[in-house]
């Protein structure tokens, strides 16, 4: 049995059993709690869930993405990703330039609406097809505005110039593991007005000892069901390819919560998933061909998983 997944449960079952309900941004509405926290052991295997697949394929492409400093989603769609799409597609049909249906709560009248969801489908698939295939176009609507990529990579300060948080971060891994300021942020509160979605995993921090590197993250707000396995896999994978750059192993990756919520239409798949039984954790390999290049060079197929044999897919509506 996995500790690493059990928690996991146990956060969803606590929230369910003990949350309060809340109206939320979305309109959809959630059970809340707040200040979770789970600790993942990485020496124990890769803290992939096991009691519904979750699609590593789109977790490695996003973090080399946001690696990268990138915050259009053309990246994204030529690695077939469209976990960022609602939020473009959104900017998008808000703009002067868009003249088709009217897409108002375009996520709940798909949910809603079978005859509507065909129309936003098609809407939708043109859309990226024009991102894919018009690089004007991708580069006025791909946008999902100043992002995790930029703050990571080019925080933009007051005298104009850009911080690599990333790179100095692991720089001061190197020389100076003993410091308290391995952080980085991604909550810029100048920049928050222009982004797509402001950082819902706003902060992280290193830390180093007996020769291994671990990760806290703060999350100010956590989908538990749809994000949090994938933010648990992503900040595993971030930790694994630090720890790789700066010549250590992996020790903890520690998850720390604000809002934890489960969306009241995701009940029925949250208690799904509790009713099943968990299997062994995968392992996570850094290919050969890629061991002497810096990470910010990977490219996707650098990272394996193996052994990852879940329970099937459990589909929920994505709130927007």
């Amino acid at each position: 049995m996995s500790k690493s997944e059990q928690q996991y449960l146990d956060l969803l079952q606590d929230v369910l059993n003990n949350g309060d309900k809340k109206s939320d941004r979305t309109g959809t509405g959630t059970i809340s709690a707040f200040g979770k926290q789970m600790r993942f052991d990485l020496s124990e295997g890769f803290p992939m869930l096991t009691t519904k697949r979750v699609p590593f394929k789109l977790i490695k492409s996003e973090l080399l993405w946001f690696l990268k400093g990138m915050t259009n989603i053309q990246y994204l769609l030529k690695h077939n990703n469209n976990i960022w799409n609602e939020w473009a597609f959104e900017r998008y049909v808000a703009s002067d330039a868009y003249t088709g249906p009217d897409m108002k709560d375009f996520a709940l009248r798909a949910e809603q609406d079978e005859q509507f969801k065909e129309v936003y489908l098609r809407e939708m698939a043109s859309f990226k097809e024009q991102v894919l295939t018009d690089d004007a176009f991708a580069a006025k609507y791909g946008e999902l505005g100043d992002i995790y990529g930029k703050q990571w990579r080019a925080w933009k300060t007051t005298t104009d110039e850009t911080i690599d948080q990333i790179a100095d971060v692991i720089d001061m891994i190197k020389t100076n593991p003993n410091s308290r300021r391995l952080i980085v942020s991604a909550w810029n509160p100048e920049d928050v007005p222009t982004m797509a979605l402001p950082p819902c995993h706003t902060l992280f921090q290193f830390y180093v000892a007996d020769g291994k590197l671990s990760c806290q993250l703060y999350q100010r707000s956590a989908d538990l069901f749809l994000g949090v396995p994938f933010n648990i896999a992503s900040y595993a994978l971030l930790t694994h390819l630090i720890a790789k750059e700066c010549g250590l192993d992996v020790g903890e990756f520690v998850h720390t919560i604000g809002d934890a919520h489960i969306y009241t239409n995701h009940i029925d798949q949250v208690n799904e998933q509790l009713s099943r039984e968990m299997k062994a954790l995968p392992e996570l390999v850094i290919q050969e061909q890629a061991l002497e290049r810096s990470i910010f060079d990977f490219d996707i197929d650098d990272i394996v998983l193996k052994g990852y044999e879940p329970h099937p897919t459990i589909k929920a509506p994505i709130a927007v």
